[in-house]
């Protein structure tokens, strides 16, 4: 079982399940991002997703395409990814992941990719734009790194579909519970419960629910029927208007949601 999939489970046993949290690394600085996914992980958050800034985040929803534009602007380069896991692995005992769309990856090489990442004491890769059917690269790499490599699930995929991503996932699959692009709304999404059971019945064991999870009731929602909580769009306002301790305080706020 990989670090990931133990923590949640842990979290399962313990409390109604996990909280995970995504800021983007870069924003507004790289030593700000650090401190506030430290400050997540102090606070309740039991994984840390990091996404990488890209020029083309077609999934991103607003709050996040300003932040990753804003790193890009002041300069990130994919060394500061690694820089910034290994800085918070040093301090925290979360597991941390990365959130990165595959052509990154690709022009950096995969192999290499991996042996940066495990390096840097990284648990593994979430791929938001690469399906399973296309992964064997990633699929060759993390399976010699021992990386987790979680895939993403949404309502439309198809039954067959949703039993490749379960197999080809490690420490979770990502339930896409809206078929638009992140951010805060109001109500989580209903297909997101039809399509963790669907998951179940394709074997999963590890599912966690993402995009448009903004409130401690919502987590407390989401974990009636997931294994997991993904929480971002909240966070990176968070981190915009009031700064790390603001990112300390919604993730206090959001963990109440994980309380049985």
């Amino acid at each position: 079982m990989s670090a990931v999939e133990d923590t949640i489970a842990q979290a399962n046993r313990d409390r109604s399940g996990a909280l995970i949290g995504y800021l983007p690394v870069g924003f507004p600085t790289i030593a700000d991002s650090i401190e506030a996914a430290v400050a997540m992980a102090e606070n309740g958050v039991d994984v840390i997703e990091l996404g990488l800034p890209y020029s083309d985040p077609v999934m991103d929803g607003p709050a996040i395409q300003v932040a990753t534009q804003a790193a890009l602007a002041n300069g990130f380069r994919l060394q500061d990814g690694f820089d910034a896991v290994a800085e918070i692995t040093s301090r925290v005992s979360t597991p941390v992941l990365l959130m990165s769309y595959w052509n990154p990856i690709l022009q950096f090489g995969v192999d290499r990719f991996a042996d940066q990442l495990l390096a840097a004491g990284g648990a593994g890769i979430i791929t938001p734009d690469l399906v399973s059917d296309e992964a064997s690269e990633w699929i060759a790499a993390s399976k010699r790194t021992g990386l987790d490599r979680v895939f993403l699930a949404a309502p439309s995929s198809s039954d067959e579909r949703l039993v490749r991503a379960v197999e080809a996932s490690t420490g979770f699959v990502y339930a896409v519970s809206t078929m638009g692009i992140t951010g805060a709304r109001a109500d989580v999404d209903s297909a997101a419960k039809t399509l963790v059971a669907r998951l179940r019945t394709a074997g999963s064991t590890s599912a966690c629910v993402g995009l448009g999870i903004s409130t401690a009731d919502q987590v407390r929602e989401v974990l009636s029927y997931a294994d997991g909580a993904i929480v971002g769009s909240v966070f990176v306002s968070a981190l915009s208007t009031g700064g790390v301790s603001a990112v300390a305080k919604t993730a206090a706020s959001l963990s109440t949601g994980t309380l049985a």
